[in-house]
């Protein structure tokens, strides 16, 4: 290819990110569960995430990182409420950047699948009890997730706290240097939760018609963009629900006109999460038809789901199904995927992505 999209840049508000090829948020369960290290990143997520900018990703996001102790889906996971976490990502930031990557950072609040146990090789599953560590969890409306444990309904004022543990988790994200803010509205954690009818039942101004379940991420993204009127802010949504009477497409479509006005940068677009009982056949590129949707919105929009080549990535962007493309597991198995794929592709910038030290290995 004289000049694939995939390794071309892509401008985000006033943001110029050096290829289309990004790193999604993954979850690492690693962080202290408790002490003065609670929800700290510390040395694996420093390799972890420094090992994918130096692979040749354009933008490296953080894993989902709760904006208050709560807010975690597990007890191992990232939290950005307190210094010392915003310091340990800082230095994060650091070995991101100089590796000609930019870092991003997802924010979240995990609601009513918040204190369950890590999702990692012989864990056990489910509720974490709160007298093993785990704690009471919150939702919009008093309504389980499958199996796991009960949620405390959130009063309106409560509401209004989770809008400003989003913003100040922003601002510490700003300061610690990160070049992108993600809001996790996806997956069935709170936000989602909050956007689905199946999840919220609320009869005060968070519940209610389609433009009252979404009062709550349209206002931590106006309330976000007021304040760093320069920052790139993304939002991460599933697009359908995949079941009958949920947030489906048509509705995410609505959702993202709104976003663009309350100055939302990109939607990247995912699904599920919000029902235990939901069963979807996936293959190669299931979810891309959902950013393809999207569009319509007129927002830039990133695909995701088994897109596992480099053929397969640029045939997204060239037949303008999404704007950019996030990687997930293949990169987890190959940091260094990138480099390859555009070798592939013979990208004329593959052998300035490359890392001088790898060229014996690459080229």
């Amino acid at each position: 290819m004289a000049n694939p999209l995939l390794f071309q840049p892509f401008q985000l508000r006033g943001l110029t990110v050096r290829n289309r090829l990004w790193v999604p948020p993954m979850c690492q369960y690693s962080a202290a569960a408790e002490g003065e290290s609670m929800g700290v990143p510390n040395d694996w997520h420093l390799v972890h995430l420094g090992a994918l900018a130096r692979g040749g990703a354009g933008l490296v996001i953080a894993e989902a990182t709760a904006v208050v102790p709560e807010g975690r889906i597990s007890p191992n996971d990232l939290g950005l409420w307190n210094d010392t976490q915003e310091q340990a990502f800082a230095n994060i930031v650091r070995v991101i950047h100089s590796h000609g990557a930019h870092a991003g950072i997802q924010l979240a609040h995990a609601g009513r699948k918040a204190s369950t146990h890590p999702w990692l090789p012989g864990a056990a599953t489910g509720s974490v009890a709160e007298a093993a560590g785990g704690w009471q969890t919150v939702a919009p409306s008093a309504i389980a997730f499958g199996d796991f444990a009960d949620p405390r309904a959130l009063s309106t004022s409560e509401v209004y706290e989770v809008i400003a543990a989003f913003v100040a988790a922003a601002d510490r994200a700003v300061a610690a240097g990160f070049d992108v803010v993600q809001i996790h509205a996806a997956h069935g954690y709170l936000l989602h939760e909050f956007l689905s009818p199946l999840s919220n039942q609320r009869d005060d101004q968070f519940g209610g018609d389609g433009e009252r379940r979404a009062f709550l991420l349209r206002e931590i993204v106006r309330q976000i963009r007021a304040a760093h009127p320069d920052l790139p802010v993304t939002v991460r949504i599933s697009g359908d629900e995949w079941v009958e009477g949920g947030f489906n497409v048509e509705a995410a479509l609505q959702l993202a006109q709104w976003l663009k006005l309350d100055g939302a940068d990109l939607i990247d677009a995912s699904s599920a999460g919000n029902t235990a009982e939901v069963r979807i056949s996936i293959g190669p590129s299931y979810q891309v038809w959902i950013a393809d949707r999207l569009r319509a919105a007129g927002l830039p929009v990133g695909a995701v789901g088994l897109i596992t080549s480099a053929q397969q990535a640029e045939s997204i962007l060239a037949t303008g199904q999404a704007d950019v493309i996030s990687v997930g597991r293949p990169l987890l198995a190959n940091p260094q995927l990138p480099l390859k794929w555009a070798q592939e592709l013979r990208a004329p910038v593959a052998a300035a992505l490359t890392p001088p030290q790898y060229h014996r290995a690459i080229f």
